[in-house]
């Protein structure tokens, strides 16, 4: 054991003179580089906090500013306009305080007071320039004067190398629309789902919201987004997915897979090590605050709170919501490997272990024999299960002694690994192999992941990986903006010796990574039994297809002058139709991360237009000519509509906000309640690539990712996952669930025919 090794690094004799206590030298050592460590990482977290801090000004700003105002002083002139001599009237004087004295210490408090309201000023001009959206609303390569000017002072404004988190407080806040333009863009999206009848009653209610209750309502929201710095995130995070009592597994985690057709190395202890150490240098940058903020056109930056809670983080049960649990300076992680569980420690001497030291932690997993203890096997079932009898087990027979020990070792690891003893990963010559990949990675055999965790890495027998991540603290861009650092800090950074093992020397005095220890009763066991029945009730409904289409790519979309997001969004229109003969409410996912603590929005993507389209591409009579006009009417309708949500002009989170709002007031509002009971019976997403240009896929065209998935959002509907990949690749994630006549092995035969 571990502690057993822990125990032998100091001695202690009891004699009659009292202790006699006999420290290691080796443990002095690592004593003092840990503290070393700690200082260092103190020190690198002040400085970039203050770098953050004053941003866009710089600390040597400071000291200009002050030089200038103490030459202006010696000059004879006053620049403060008296302010000055008032600073140094209010200042005691003393035997240590010299009239001299005084002057100085009042000009550099004069100096300050005028660096500090110049930060503020740059900081109201940038957020004032932020506020502008005009430049997304211009068409491709076609770019006004305005827009230019407005560029330019962005940049002028935005200083050199920013950190992370240095645009925070220069992001707008996002805004309320009004409730006309909402209902009128909401009225206009259900009119191809609604006929005549329909429509008008409806409209009917809808006009009624709008003049009882919706002012309001209205009223309380606009008086939340002043005070609040997002109308609509924290809400969100707790109605939509904390105060969810159903089970997270498959209905919100999504999951993200490895590089498509590479594969670094076969050895599972070495690509484990390699990757984990990979997330451990991401970790340092991130705590540090040093990553570089994504920013649209290289310039307008993006938000970045949802990085914050990556690591250390876990969503803790509770009867009647659940709460995020954000830690920092965890120095272990958790791995499951048949059915036990082990502690690692990430730190040697105060730095993080090297690969070739985690592969060799990783290979004692690997190769420990032992049994799992009474109910460990499935322990992990719990977080797949429904929420309020996980609360209640965690209450009532993980709260003290050798269980509540190790559930908090779990919950307070950096994150979670697991050793899986499947074998997969895409393979040309199986058909199903992406199929089986995707639904490993949403849901493993329902007790091999613990779904409760911000992310839990999945190492499998072949060396292939992919990432199973819980969706409350962040949306998919995020955790994919750590896997692409990971995956080229992986394969073109750390690397493997020939024999596919991790390079650097072994250090084999570390001591063995620590068996979790558990006493689950047997009712406890009942419990976790249940829990895994229902997780893999979920587990075996649930279709998945993966989808390569190569046939084209962006670059042939983009020569035709449109969106590749906007053909896809069709094409789907298109396949919806072909197999089902209707259309339906679909749902995209937009972000909004322009604003500050964004999230997402929805994009309405069936429209009048791309109905009009798909009604064109099924009558015969329609010439290619008039297909051809239709389809880019409704390309640019869905370019238009993306705009909007991601400028905050959306639909369903400004009604999602005041449905909240007429819930706390106990305002019964039908309108409302019929908005959101609506199903989405097609829910899409489009995964992000390349957000950090790490590899260049045009030099290592192999080396491209896979994307990932999600689950069906309705019972009788599709979800579908996609991302563009290179200039010739689409990868698509279908999902749908067996139990539904209306899904079961349609869609995804006839999505193929819609895009060719």
């Amino acid at each position: 054991m571990a502690e057993a090794h822990q125990a032998v690094a100091f001695q202690f004799t009891v004699t009659p003179d009292g202790i006699d206590l006999q420290l290691s030298r080796e443990v002095l050592k690592h004593i003092y580089l840990s503290g070393v460590t700690s200082w260092k990482k103190r020190a690198i977290r002040f400085k970039n906090g203050v770098l953050t801090g004053v941003y866009p000004a710089s600390p040597s700003s400071w000291l200009i500013v002050v030089i200038a105002i103490m030459s202006t002083m010696y000059a004879r002139i006053d620049p403060s306009m008296g302010m000055i001599d008032r600073i140094k009237t209010s200042l005691p004087v003393s035997e240590f305080m010299t009239v001299q004295t005084q002057t100085v210490l009042s000009a550099i408090l004069f100096a300050t007071g005028l660096w500090l309201s110049f930060i503020f000023l740059l900081r109201y001009i940038l957020k004032a320039l932020l506020s502008y959206h005009g430049w997304i609303f211009e068409s491709h390569g076609k770019m006004s004067f305005s827009t230019k000017v407005w560029l330019s002072l962005v940049k002028l404004l935005s200083g050199r190398r920013p950190l992370l988190y240095s645009f925070q407080a220069s992001l707008p806040h996002l805004p309320v629309p009004s409730i006309d333009d909402t209902i009128n863009r909401y009225l206009e999206s259900v009119r191809p789902l609604l006929d005549d009848e329909q429509y008008k009653q409806m409209e009917s209610v809808a006009n009624d919201f709008k003049k009882d209750p919706a002012p309001k309502l209205q009223k309380h929201l606009k008086l939340k987004s002043w005070w609040a710095t997002n109308y609509v995130s924290d809400w969100w995070e707790e109605y939509i997915y904390l105060r969810g009592r159903d089970p997270i597994m498959v209905n919100s985690n999504f999951y993200t897979m490895d590089l498509l057709y590479v594969i670094p190395t076969h050895r599972q202890a070495s690509r484990a090590a390699n990757v984990v150490h990979a997330m451990l240098q991401y970790r340092r940058k991130l705590e540090r605050g040093e990553l570089t903020p994504l920013r649209a056109l290289g310039i307008v930056p993006m938000c970045s709170f949802q990085y914050e809670r990556m690591f250390n983080t876990t969503r803790i049960p509770g009867i009647e919501t659940d709460f995020v649990q954000h830690l920092k300076d965890r120095k272990h992680l958790v791995v499951y490997h048949r059915g036990r569980f082990f502690k690692v420690w990430l730190y040697y001497g105060g730095r993080h272990l090297l690969p070739s030291e985690l592969e060799l932690q990783f290979q004692r997993i690997l190769d420990d024999k032992s049994e799992p203890q009474p109910g460990e096997i499935k322990l992990p079932s719990l977080t797949a299960g429904n929420r309020v009898p996980w609360a209640r087990a965690r209450l009532k027979y993980f709260n003290e002694g050798v269980n509540r020990a190790s559930l908090e070792a779990i919950e307070t690891a950096a994150f979670f690994l697991t050793l899986d003893d499947e074998t997969h990963g895409y393979d040309p010559e199986n058909i199903r192999s992406l199929d089986l990949y995707a639904k490993s990675l949403l849901h493993g055999k329902c007790y091999d992941r613990w779904f409760d965790k911000s992310f839990t890495l999945i190492v499998y027998k072949n060396g292939k990986i992919g990432v199973n991540t819980e969706h409350s603290w962040a949306d998919s861009p995020i955790i994919g903006h750590m896997w692409e650092y990971v995956l080229a800090t992986d394969c073109f950074h750390l690397g493997y010796t020939a024999e596919g093992h991790c390079k650097g020397d072994i250090n084999k005095s570390l001591a063995p990574p620590t068996r979790l220890q558990w006493d689950i009763p047997k009712a406890c066991q009942v419990i976790i039994e249940g829990s895994y029945m229902i997780a893999k009730g979920i587990a075996d409904d649930v279709d998945f297809h993966g989808c390569l289409f190569n046939e084209f790519g962006k670059s042939l979309i983009k020569k035709c002058r449109t969106s590749p997001d906007a053909f896809i969004q069709l094409a789907l229109q298109l396949a919806h139709y072909r197999d089902k003969g209707e259309f339906c409410l679909t749902y995209e996912s937009s972000m909004t991360r322009m604003f500050r603590e964004g999230r997402t929005e929805t994009v309405r993507s069936c429209t009048c237009e791309s109905t009009a389209f798909v009604k064109a591409m099924e009558d015969e009579r329609t010439t290619n000519e008039q297909r051809l006009a239709l389809f880019k009417k409704a390309a640019d309708k869905h370019q238009n509509m993306y705009r909007l949500a991601m400028t905050g002009a959306g639909i369903d989170r400004h009604l999602f906000c005041l449905y909240i709002v007429s819930k706390v007031m106990d305002i019964d509002s039908p309108f409302l309640k019929q908005v959101l009971s609506e199903p989405w019976r097609l829910s899409t997403s489009q995964t992000p690539q390349q957000q950090l240009n790490l590899i260049d896929i045009q030099k290592f065209p192999k080396y491209v990712g896979a994307g990932g998935g999600f689950g069906p959002v309705a019972d009788d509907g599709y979800g579908v996952s996609y991302i563009i990949v290179g200039e010739d690749l689409i990868t698509f994630h279908i999902s749908s669930k067996f139990s539904s006549p209306e899904t079961v092995g349609q869609f995804q035969t006839v999505f193929l025919s819609a895009t060719l």
